[in-house]
């Protein structure tokens, strides 16, 4: 899995909790990469509909409040994606191998026993449980 979804979080939870405007480039300087990859989750974000910004306007908003965003949505925004599948099965096994040939069927179930849960978390996950956890490691921090 690629970094997408850790920095839309990071996008997401920036333009909920700032007063001021923030352009591409100040994104990219706290998530620390490039103006051109933040544009790129920026335009995921948009195009799922979880961010706007007006033409002649600055900025971004939040199309819905932090907590009625999940982190499944925001997954799938960013990874392009309908349904998470984290562990494809290899396909070039051996048939004629006992092991080779049963393989998929022994290990698919538990793959995507453990996609389905993870599903289920994201759910029940949101915007605002990032949000809420950054301003408790910000608090933790400073003991």
């Amino acid at each position: 899995m690629d970094t997408k979804f850790s920095v839309a979080l990071h996008i997401l939870s920036m333009i909920s909790e700032s007063s001021t405007i923030l352009s591409s480039q100040s994104l990219a300087e706290s998530v620390g990469t490039n103006a051109s990859y933040i544009r790129k989750v920026i335009a995921l974000l948009k195009k799922a509909e979880i961010i706007s910004s007006h033409q002649g306007k600055s900025g971004y908003e939040l199309t819905k409040s932090p907590k009625d965003l999940s982190l499944l949505e925001i997954y799938f925004a960013t990874q392009e994606v309908e349904r998470i599948s984290l562990f494809p099965v290899h396909q070039n096994r051996n048939l004629n191998c006992p092991v080779g040939r049963y393989i998929e069927g022994a290990i698919s179930p538990i793959f995507s026993d453990v996609e389905e849960e993870l599903e289920r978390e994201l759910k029940n996950k949101t915007l605002k449980d990032v949000i809420d956890n950054l301003y408790q490691t910000a608090k933790d921090s400073k003991r």
